[in-house]
């Protein structure tokens, strides 16, 4: 293998090091950052003011904002809604455990 002058590493190691680099790249997802914003929770409305199970809009919405939920806790405005019993009971049918901030 070609030495790269003055530095003791091969060419070879450093095309190794950047394949793997690239494969672990291509492979590991990237995490979508999350918009926080109550109004994605709408399709919900309705299974929280009444006993009608959540849709499953409502879940996969539920599910996507699940690292907001302490926030919108801790948002004076919010919390009655979202800590309210049918907003608890929504997350549980969801599969979202309720979160304790």
């Amino acid at each position: 293998m070609k030495k790269l002058s003055g530095c003791g590493v091969s060419v070879g190691a450093i095309a190794l090091v950047l394949l793997v680099a690239v494969v672990v790249l291509e492979v590991s997802p990237m995490a979508e950052a999350v918009t926080c914003s109550p109004v994605q929770l709408s399709p919900c409305l309705g299974a929280i003011t009444s006993s009608s199970p959540p849709s499953s809009t409502c879940c996969q919405k539920v599910r996507e904002q699940k690292p907001c939920l302490c926030g919108y806790l801790k948002n004076p405005s919010l919390r009655q809604y979202v800590n309210s019993p049918g907003a608890r009971r929504v997350a549980t049918s969801c599969g979202v455990p309720f979160p304790t901030c």
